[in-house]
């Protein structure tokens, strides 16, 4: 039998604030256990929740993002269960009125193809605590830093149909929010994390069936993984005669596997109601055309312009807005360099990205800045060093020996280009070689790789490639 299947994803992005989405309780990461939590944090009697303002701006962007409908009115709710690290009995949500509804992003699906997902809803939450159990014997412990921290949970319709378009969705989403500056999106820290409900049906079936949701994945990688192995799960059990149960599963990285945690909880379960000590958010025309002029070029259009004022590739102009400082450090160079925006796309892709993965470092803690990377670029276009040497200048420089000028200068780097100190070097390694020179005359062409590179060794790859190629094909045919 054929198999489809339906997935859809819910994002936890932890939002950008330096207090708590109902209280002024700090969001800061790695506090010692229960420092960071305050009374309403705690749910002591007789304290009240008060909303920060900024959760809401940060999630009229994100929806404005997507474009998406910003709610003039949404309501907070009670999402009632009983959990060790939920210290009031209850969540605080939105359940029937989010702040966000009916979006959309586009992504390549698996044939390389644009794809629409839909984005159902994004809400507002506070998040939880957390449980630890690691060094603590038979015992659990409690902390509740992260409760109360502002979470915007986004929604996908279930349009994603395979595992590599579910990491590709989640890329996007967490591109967007980077670029809209509302989440660091650190995935190590649990800023961005998805759950994952995924289930199969027989292709060409329109109704769905009986779906799992995998838990809290941090990583792409893992996203990819578990999504795949509840595929190959439920696919095996059915066709074995059996049935998928709906459920909330964990996914096990060290054995690459899902492992059934919980019976899937139904919305009656949780006993949603409005919070009553809160009043509804209502948002004006007014407060969202604000918020819209505030919005930065975001990655589509970005990438759009990469493509149409620079001339890239499209898979260049991806890469190159997958992050905001990545596209600001490339727009830099571009504008610092006299060179073509191609040459300084390849460097920007090829050689500093190369050396920040090599080392372990990110953009910020790059060791060339943008313009000292648009110098170095800028001496292969004036023939000032070939390209080759310029991968030497690159190296002294990352290793902090100076600017590329300072290098090339320090270094005696400076490319030949008089063609009579060239045609020198090419004539004396004609007279020794005949040999070569007999059989390229007898018309073995491919021997002139052979000739090149001599005199790039003669002249210690400082020969302008170029005219080395003119003045070997002039002596070599006369």
């Amino acid at each position: 039998m054929s198999w489809e299947v339906v997935i859809g994803l819910e994002i936890h992005a932890q939002l950008a604030t330096r207090s708590k989405i109902f209280s002024g309780a700090s969001t800061a990461y790695g506090a010692e256990p229960n420092t960071q939590a305050c009374l309403v944090d705690l749910g002591y009697p007789g304290v009240l929740p008060v909303l920060n303002e900024e959760v809401v701006h940060m999630a009229a962007m994100f929806g404005l993002a997507v474009n998406a409908t910003v709610a003039p009115r949404s309501v907070f709710a009670r999402k009632n269960y009983f959990y060790p690290d939920l210290p009031k009995g209850y969540q605080i949500s939105q359940y029937e009125l989010p702040i966000v509804e009916h979006g959309e992003l586009f992504i390549t699906d698996d044939d390389g193809n644009e794809k629409r997902i839909g984005i159902t809803r994004a809400h507002l939450e506070e998040d939880a605590g957390k449980s630890i159990h690691e060094g603590l014997d038979r015992s659990s412990g409690i902390d509740l830093n992260r409760a109360g921290t502002p979470l915007l949970e986004i929604v996908s319709e279930p349009d994603i149909r395979s595992a590599k378009e579910a990491v590709a969705y989640m890329r996007k989403i967490h591109t967007i929010v980077r670029y809209l500056g509302i989440s660091d999106g650190n995935m190590q820290e649990g800023s961005f994390r998805c759950d994952a409900n995924v289930s199969v049906r027989p292709r060409g079936q329109t109704e769905f069936s009986t779906r799992t949701e995998i838990k809290n994945l941090n990583s792409f990688r893992f996203v990819e993984r578990a999504i795949n192995y509840e595929i190959e799960r439920q696919i095996d059990l059915v066709e074995d005669g059996g049935e998928v149960v709906q459920e909330t599963r964990l996914y096990d990285a060290a054995n690459d596997e899902t492992r059934s945690m919980r019976s899937k909880e139904e919305a009656n379960d949780y006993r949603y109601f409005p919070d009553p000590d809160l009043l509804p958010v209502e948002i004006g025309a007014e407060y969202i055309e604000n918020v819209r002029k505030q919005l930065p070029e975001l990655p589509d259009a970005k990438q759009r312009r990469f493509v149409d004022e620079y001339g890239l590739k499209n898979a260049d102009a991806a890469q190159l807005t997958s992050s905001r400082p990545l596209a600001d450090y490339y727009e830099e160079a571009v504008a610092a360099a006299d060179a073509k925006p191609q040459v300084v796309a390849n460097w920007v892709i090829g050689d500093l990205i190369g050396a920040l993965n090599k080392d372990g470092l990110g953009l910020a803690d790059s060791r060339i800045s943008a313009a000292d990377l648009a110098g170095l670029v800028s001496r292969i276009h004036d023939n000032t060093i070939s390209g080759k040497i310029a991968k030497q200048v690159f190296e002294a420089m990352w290793a902090g020996e100076g600017t590329a000028d300072e290098i090339i200068e320090a270094k005696g780097l400076k490319q030949i280009t008089d063609s009579s100190a060239i045609e020198a070097v090419v004539d004396k390694v004609i007279a020794e070689n005949p040999g070569q020179v007999a059989e390229f005359k007898a018309g073995k062409d491919k021997l002139i790789g052979f000739f090149v590179g001599q005199v790039m060794k003669e002249t210690k790859g400082q020969a302008n490639p170029g005219q080395v190629n003119q003045i070997l094909k002039q002596k070599l045919s006369s």
